[in-house]
């Protein structure tokens, strides 16, 4: 991710989660954050346990998040060498002089640029940015969302069907003590029961959105979520059945030579040791069996990642 990428992904979140935003430009943020984003970020569970407890009103935190920290600082120095060259008696020209640099790189005139807040870097590894990810994927595991119409109805009484499907995105792994990883997308129909895989290529391109627009209905839905939940799971077995596990049978074989192996070791020395240090021994080998099992047995996981019912246009 580039910084532009990074600030868009940022700035959505605050406005997801609520959070006031207190100052912005291209390259950062100040903001006061919601108490859900608060909780989710930093990290004060005891001040929110007494929150809860007490019912008092909570106090969050602010911060300033920074996507561009070369720029930002270069912004940052450019105000304050405009202010100093301005003295000591002229300092609300200085001030001004700064706000006039910044408005003249960004276009814009932030404020309370004197206010201390806590200071991160995002940049793509940062500790607060990867706090943000797993937040966002905590937050949008599960999405409700309507397909926005093209066109407004001519008529203002007609209304448009709109279809709830069920979508998953699954991630299978292959693994042993290699791994390899795939992502399979399958949608529901909750009204007719049709499988279909790549769904979420038929979302590209859709506007969707949390509200049900104007001049639209939904349809009944004749099965439940969990019923198109085994559908899912019974199309993700069935196209599992249709590969090839050649992978699977080396492993088994490599497992078997790693366990006669340590067989060698372990069971002559358990025979030649007495009682107790026979105990440790047996310990010891038992330790490395499972280890050596949870690192070369061949298994098929799988895991959802994220789903959502979606309601798409017309009748399917």
């Amino acid at each position: 991710m580039n910084a532009k990428q990074i600030h868009r992904f940022v700035e959505r979140y605050l406005e997801a989660t609520g959070c006031t935003i207190l100052e912005k430009s291209p390259v950062h943020f100040k903001v006061k954050l919601s108490p859900a984003a608060d909780r989710e970020l930093t990290n004060r569970p005891y001040y929110w346990s007494f929150v809860d407890r007490t019912g008092v009103e909570p106090e969050t935190m602010s911060l300033l998040l920074v996507t561009d920290a070369a720029k930002y600082d270069a912004m940052t120095a450019e105000a304050e060498s405009a202010g100093a060259g301005a003295g000591g008696p002229q300092g609300g020209a200085a001030e001004q002089a700064g706000m006039a640099a910044l408005s003249r790189s960004f276009g814009f005139v932030p404020t309370g640029l004197g206010t201390r807040m806590p200071r991160d870097d995002l940049h793509f590894g940062s500790r607060r940015l990867e706090q943000l990810f797993a937040a966002a994927r905590r937050g949008g595991r599960f999405v409700c969302l309507f397909q926005q119409p093209d066109e407004r109805a001519l008529h203002p009484y007609d209304s448009a069907p709109c279809t709830p499907w069920l979508g998953v995105n699954v991630k299978v792994g292959f693994v042993c003590d290699m791994k390899r990883e795939e992502m399979h997308a399958f949608g529901v129909s909750l009204a007719t029961g049709t499988v279909v895989e790549r769904f979420f290529d038929r979302l590209q391109g859709l506007k969707l959105s949390p509200r049900l627009p104007a001049n639209v209905h939904v349809t009944g839905a004749s099965l439940s979520l969990k019923k198109a939940a085994d559908l899912i799971e019974q199309a993700l077995l069935q196209k599992l059945k249709t590969y090839d596990y050649g992978w699977a049978a080396a492993a088994n074989e490599r497992l078997k030579e790693e366990l006669a192996r340590l067989a060698h070791y372990y069971e002559p020395l358990l025979k030649e040791t007495d009682d107790k240090q026979r105990e440790q021994i047996a310990a010891q080998y038992e330790a490395r069996k499972e280890e050596i099992l949870w690192q070369l047995k061949p298994r098929v996981v799988t895991e959802i990642v994220n789903a959502g019912v979606f309601h798409l246009s017309g009748l399917a």
